[in-house]
């Protein structure tokens, strides 16, 4: 759909910054109307991802800690004496087919 309006409105347009003096030159832009529709895609889609990863701030957080206990429990198990694991007995025969 973009590219069909960026096709169909190639003409210039004045875009201005100050609302009290339309015609201030050093505050008007004249560009395609294409120009100005890929600029506010690109911007909203930088807000938005930008407040996406603001959001999910706290799961990557938490994400973080597990790590970290998981990391830790994991040096403990790999501390732990051989002869405070259980014993492991006899395997079970292979099955014959």
């Amino acid at each position: 759909i973009l590219i069909a309006l960026a096709v169909a409105n190639r003409e210039p347009i004045a875009f201005t910054l100050d609302p009290f003096n339309p015609g201030n030159p050093a505050l008007t832009l004249k560009l395609p109307l294409f120009v100005f529709l890929f600029l506010a895609l690109a911007i909203g889609m930088i807000v938005g991802s930008m407040a996406t990863w603001v959001k999910q701030g706290r799961y990557r957080k938490l994400a973080r800690q597990r790590g970290v206990e998981a990391e830790n429990l994991r040096q403990a198990v790999s501390r732990a004496p051989q002869a405070a694991q259980a014993p492991q007995g006899q395997a079970l025969p292979k099955p014959t087919a």
